[in-house]
C-alpha cells in the first residue's frame, strides 16, 4: 500500500490526509520496520497537523496523532532511577547447577531459598509510581537510560493508575509488557482478513505496540504486565521487603499483577526439576517464553553475594535451547568492515527460525568456516543463538550432494581487489588497503551513527549513494554537503534534503566526545572518549599529547593511548581533521562550570553502588561541580571510593587491594559539603565491608 497523498489545500481535507500519512509511517517504522521517511521528515507532517488543529480547532479529534503525550513524534529519554542490570545466563542445566554451587561457596553453606520464574520473551519496562500514583512509564532501553512511553503503558489494562493502599512515597516497578498468544493469533487473523501485513512473533509486536506514536494503537492491541522486581524505592511509612518471596506478595496487594507460575523452592534439584517441565511445557501457557530466572529469595542473602561488573550474582537466566532449523546454503560471501576486517556470512534459503525469517547468518572467520565445514550447496542447521544472532551450526553431511567442493577463504578484497592478509597466530583476515571502497562506507556510516555524530537520515543506502557519485570521500565531506548534492540523490526531494542539511549541522555542533568516537579510533570506546575528551578539553590538545599524558587519563590505559597516538600520527587522518575544521566541526568538549565552592578540587571520586539520595549522574554532577574528577574506574589516583547498595564487587576489590579510602553515603555528603571525612567515617565503612 502506497503513502497516502497528502496535497490537499482544503484545511479539513489536509488534515484527514496529515493523519493517515502518519498512522502509516508509523506503521512503517515501529511495525513493519521499514521506515519511508526520516524521524525528521515525521516530525514536519505531525507540526503541520498541530498547526492547522490550534487554527481550526473544530477539526482537533481525540485520537489524532498529536494527542500523544508531548505531542511529539519520538519518545524522550529517561534516566531510570536505578540501572536497569543484565543478567547472566545459563545455557544447560550444568551451568545453571554451576551457578548454584558458586552461590553455596559464597554463602558459607548456608541454606537459600530460588524464586523461579518464567522468563517471558517480552519487553522489560520499569513504572515509577509517586504516593501510589502511576508518574512514568519506560523502556530498558541501555539500562541506564530508556524512552518515556507514560502514555502508553497507561493503556495497558493489567497496569493499575493507581496502587492499592498502604503505598510507599516511590516505588519503581520492574516488569515485563508481552503479548498474550491469543491476543497475538486474533490480530494476525483480523490483519489477514482485512488484507494487511501479519506480525512476525508476539515478542516484535508487542515491542512495536508499546512503542506507537498513538498511545490508541497500543490501547487496541491487548498486551499485558507482569511485574517481577523493584528498583528504587523509598517506603516512608511501609518497611521494605525482606526477601522475594515478600515483594511479589507486596506487589499484588498493590494491585499489580504477579505471574502465577512462579514457585519458591528450597533445592538446587527442585529448581532444576522446575526448569525441566517449564520447558517441556513452554507451549502449554498463554504467552512466549525463553527461560526460567534463577534467583536468591533473601535480601540479606543478595547483599552478601552483590553484583559482578555486569550483573548481579544472586540470579541467572537460565535459557531454554534455541530452535533449530534446516535450509539450504546458497553461498558464502565476505563482507568488509571499516577496519578492513573480512568476515564471512552465509546466504540462506529464508528460513522461519526462532521467531523471524533469516536469510543471512554469521559465519564469523575462516577458522570457524573450516571446523564446521559448510559447503555452498549443504543443507546446514540453522540457530538463533540466544534467540537474537542467525547462526550456522553445521551441515546436514547426510544431505551433501557427492563431490561438493570445500569454500576457500578468497585470497582478495571482493571490494577493491586489493590482498587480504591474515597475520600469523590470528583468527581474522583483513583488507589492507586504506582506500577500500567498503572500508571507506563503513567509516562514514560509523562516522553517522548513533552512538557516535547522530546525524538524523544519513543511513547506508545515503552513504552508498553519496560515494557513488563521488560527493563524499571521507567522513569529513559530509559536513560539506550543500542542497544541490542531495537533489542527486534518489529519494531526496525538499524536505529531506532541508531535513538533512540540518541535521549536519546540529552534528557540527557535538561535543568533542562523539567526534572521537566517530573518528574510529581502534580500542576507543564511549567511556573511553569521554574521559580523553574531559582530560584535554580540545582535539587539538589530545592530538598533541604523548602516549604518557593519554595513559595517565583515569581509566585509560596504555592499549587505547597508543593507539589514540598511532591515530594522530597518520597523515592521512591529519588531512581528515584539517578537513573537520575547515568544515566549522566543534573540537571542544563542554566543561562544567562549578556551582559550588571547589572543596574538592584534586581529587577523583569513584561511586559505586545505588545511593539514596542521589542518581549515578545527580553524584556526578555534585563531584564535578566541586572540582574533582568522577571516573568510572578505580586506580591508584583515586582519592575516594563512595559505597552505596548492591556495589560493584572489582572496584571494591581494587579498592582495597590499592588502600584507597571506602566511605559510605553520609559521608559522601560531608566530604560534598566540607571537603574532607573524618577517620571514623573510612572504619565504620571498612568494618561493614
Amino acid at each position: 500500500m502506497p503513502a497516502p497523498r497528502i496535497d490537499a489545500t482544503d484545511p479539513a481535507a489536509r488534515v484527514e490526509q496529515l493523519r493517515a500519512a502518519l498512522r502509516y509511517h508509523a506503521d512503517r517504522y515501529y511495525v513493519d520496520d521499514e521506515p519511508e521517511i526520516s524521524d525528521a521528515d515525521y516530525d514536519v507532517l505531525l507540526r503541520e497537523l498541530g498547526e492547522i488543529e490550534q487554527e481550526y480547532p473544530e477539526l482537533a479529534a481525540a485520537d489524532s496523532p498529536t494527542q500523544t503525550v508531548g505531542g511529539s513524534a519520538t519518545f524522550s529519554p529517561v534516566t531510570h532511577l536505578q540501572p536497569m542490570t543484565s543478567l547472566d545466563n545459563a545455557m544447560s542445566a550444568e551451568e545453571a547447577s554451576a551457578w548454584a554451587n558458586r552461590v553455596q561457596r559464597l554463602l558459607d553453606d548456608e541454606h537459600f531459598d530460588i524464586v523461579c520464574e518464567p522468563k517471558l520473551d517480552g519487553l522489560a519496562v520499569s513504572l515509577v509510581y509517586e504516593h501510589g500514583r502511576l508518574v512514568r512509564g519506560a523502556t530498558r532501553g541501555d539500562g541506564r537510560v530508556g524512552e518515556d512511553v507514560t502514555a502508553n503503558v497507561a493503556t495497558i489494562v493489567s497496569i493499575p493508575s493507581r496502587l492499592i493502599a498502604p503505598v510507599p512515597d516511590l516505588v519503581e516497578v520492574r516488569g515485563e509488557v508481552f503479548m498474550p498468544v491469543a491476543a497475538f493469533n486474533a490480530l494476525n487473523e483480523a490483519q489477514a482478513a482485512a488484507g494487511q501485513r501479519t506480525f512476525v512473533n508476539p515478542r516484535n509486536c508487542a515491542a512495536g505496540s508499546l512503542r506507537q506514536k498513538d498511545a490508541a494503537i497500543t490501547a487496541s492491541r491487548d498486551l499485558a504486565f507482569y511485574a517481577y522486581q523493584v528498583g528504587a524505592f523509598d517506603g516512608g511509612a511501609l518497611a521494605a521487603p525482606r526477601c522475594h518471596r515478600d515483594l511479589l506478595e507486596q506487589l499484588q496487594r498493590w494491585g499489580l499483577p504477579v505471574n502465577p507460575e512462579i514457585r519458591t523452592v528450597a533445592t538446587v534439584e527442585q529448581a532444576m526439576s522446575y526448569c525441566a517441565q517449564r520447558e517441556i511445557h513452554r507451549h502449554d501457557l498463554d504467552y512466549e517464553i525463553d527461560g526460567v530466572v534463577l534467583k536468591v529469595d533473601s535480601y540479606e542473602q543478595r547483599a552478601t553475594l552483590g553484583f559482578t561488573s555486569r550483573a548481579p550474582r544472586w540470579a541467572i537466566a537460565v535459557k531454554f535451547p534455541p530452535e533449530e532449523r534446516t535450509t539450504l546454503l546458497r553461498d558464502i560471501m565476505v563482507s568488509i568492515g571499516r577496519t578492513g576486517k573480512a568476515t564471512p556470512f552465509a546466504v540462506l534459503e529464508p528460513v522461519f527460525v526462532g521467531g523471524s525469517t533469516v536469510g543471512l547468518a554469521t559465519l564469523h572467520n575462516e577458522d570457524q568456516v573450516g571446523v564446521k565445514d559448510v559447503r555452498p550447496g549443504d543443507v546446514v542447521i540453522v540457530r538463533k543463538a540466544g534467540d537474537v544472532i542467525p547462526e550456522v551450526v553445521g551441515p546436514v553431511l547426510a544431505a551433501r550432494p557427492d563431490g561438493l567442493p570445500a569454500w576457500r577463504f578468497p585470497t582478495s578484497c571482493p571490494a577493491c581487489g586489493a590482498p587480504l592478509v591474515r597475520t600469523e597466530g590470528e583468527s581474522d583476515t583483513f583488507c589492507v588497503n586504506p582506500t577500500c571502497p567498503a572500508q571507506r562506507d563503513q567509516r562514514i556510516i560509523h562516522f553517522a551513527g548513533r552512538g557516535a555524530l547522530d546525524i538524523e537520515g544519513l543511513g547506508e543506502r545515503t552513504v552508498a549513494q553519496l560515494t557513488s557519485l563521488g560527493l563524499v570521500h571521507d567522513a569529513a565531506d559530509l559536513l560539506t554537503l550543500g542542497a544541490d548534492d542531495l537533489a542527486r540523490l534518489d529519494g531526496f526531494a525538499d524536505i529531506s534534503i532541508t531535513n538533512l542539511l540540518a541535521a549536519l549541522e546540529v552534528a557540527k555542533a557535538r561535543p568533542l566526545s562523539a567526534l572521537l568516537i566517530g573518528l574510529g579510533i581502534r580500542h576507543l570506546g564511549a567511556t573511553g572518549a569521554t574521559l580523553l575528551a574531559r582530560a584535554f578539553g580540545s582535539l587539538d590538545a589530545l592530538a598533541g599529547a604523548s602516549v604518557d599524558a593519554l595513559a595517565s587519563v583515569d581509566g585509560v590505559g596504555p592499549v587505547i593511548a597508543r593507539s589514540v597516538r598511532e591515530f594522530f600520527d597518520n597523515p592521512d587522518n591529519l588531512v581528515m581533521v584539517d578537513k573537520l575544521r575547515a568544515a566549522g566541526m566543534n573540537f571542544l568538549e563542554p566543561t562544567t562550570p562549578l556551582s559550588h565552592e571547589p572543596v574538592l578540587a584534586g581529587l577523583s571520586i569513584v561511586v559505586t553502588g545505588a545511593l539514596a539520595g542521589f542518581t549515578r549522574e545527580q553524584a556526578e554532577e555534585a563531584i564535578v561541580s566541586r572540582g574533582a574528577k568522577s571516573p568510572g574506574s578505580v586506580s591508584k589516583k583515586t582519592s575516594f571510593v563512595v559505597v552505596g547498595d548492591a556495589p560493584g564487587a572489582s572496584k571494591l576489590t581494587k579498592a582495597e587491594s590499592l588502600g584507597v579510602p571506602i566511605i559510605d553515603e553520609a559521608a559522601f555528603v560531608r566530604l560534598l559539603e566540607t571537603g574532607s571525612v573524618a577517620d571514623a567515617d573510612q572504619l565504620a565503612i571498612n568494618d561493614q565491608l
